[in-house]
């Protein structure tokens, strides 16, 4: 397959690059300016909703990533509005190009998030769940329907919902490592919250997986399928890298950091999701278990 990927330079999208090219496909890159290798690029600009003629020739598929990061800074009135608008004017911009296309890709994957359940406590969650109406929540649900449009008898439009991605190369964990390698890194609050994560290279397999799987629309939840609470996460990462965990982090030091509202609805809150629509499609877990998953991880 012909994958057209955006946000391919970052966490997520440089491994799924590497991951296609390795198996046998042939990844395209979208992106604002120059690309950082030599893997075949076209060039747009969502905040003009535009794109570079021809960019969907030869292209079966297209992935969706790009947008500003939820958790770079606090979450001012500015920043909020970066991060939605992010998400919808590059969603809008490849749905728009996809529905005009003459022959257009037979499939869009369209990053979202688990945060569209919002804090749900001990309540089990999956793709029938209904969303939460907080911040983080109504990103998500813009995020897909900004999507909706590219939606036809002739494309396929799947929402990948997904949950806290680990791998020491980015995201959550690579900012925890330092701490938890000092042993300062302990629970967060009671530590009772759900922590629904999902290793990097099952997020990677996952999207291929989605890919070819003709039967699949709608939202997917990508996250493995034993979720834990953040005590027993801190206890597994403590265990992977022979520390102790016996501190609780303070919350007036992620307060200090982040901010109350982005540190309550990132890390004091939670949901426990179950990823039931790729275990039904046929997929099949690396990292089901988050122990050996960071003992692999970490080795």
């Amino acid at each position: 397959m012909r994958v057209l990927i955006s946000g391919s330079t970052g966490f997520i999208g440089d491994a799924l690059v590497r991951r296609l090219s390795a198996t046998g496909h042939q990844p395209v890159r979208l992106v604002r300016s120059n690309p950082p290798d030599s893997v075949p690029s076209v060039r747009w600009n969502p905040a003009e909703r535009s794109i570079e003629p021809g960019a969907l020739d030869g292209i079966d598929a297209v992935v969706h990533l790009a947008g500003e990061s939820i958790a770079s800074s606090r979450w001012t009135d500015a920043q909020k509005a970066r991060i939605l608008d992010s998400r919808v004017d590059t969603t809008t911009t490849l749905a728009d190009a996809i529905a005009t296309a003459s022959n257009p890709p037979s499939v869009f994957l369209c990053g979202s998030a688990i945060g569209l359940y919002g804090d749900r406590g001990d309540e089990r969650v999956d793709e029938t769940s209904s969303a939460s109406d907080d911040f983080a929540a109504v990103v998500s649900q813009s995020w897909e329907a900004a999507a909706q449009p590219a939606e036809t008898d002739r494309t396929r439009v799947a929402y990948l919902r997904t949950g806290i991605v680990l791998d020491p190369s980015g995201g959550a964990l690579r900012e925890q490592l330092p701490f938890f390698r000092l042993g300062l890194g302990g629970r967060i609050g009671s530590g009772r919250q759900w922590f629904s994560w999902i290793s990097l290279r099952d997020e990677v397999d996952a999207i291929l997986h989605l890919l070819q799987a003709d039967d699949v629309t709608g939202p997917v939840n990508l996250t493995a399928p034993n979720p834990v609470t953040n005590a027993e996460f801190t206890k597994a990462l403590g265990s992977a890298l022979g520390r102790p965990t016996l501190l609780p982090t303070p919350r007036i030091a992620l307060w200090a950091r982040l901010g109350r509202e982005l540190s309550r609805t990132l890390l004091e809150g939670g949901a426990h999701v179950s990823p039931g629509v790729l275990l039904a499609s046929g997929y099949q877990f690396v990292d089901p278990e988050i122990r050996p998953a960071l003992d692999d991880m970490l080795r």
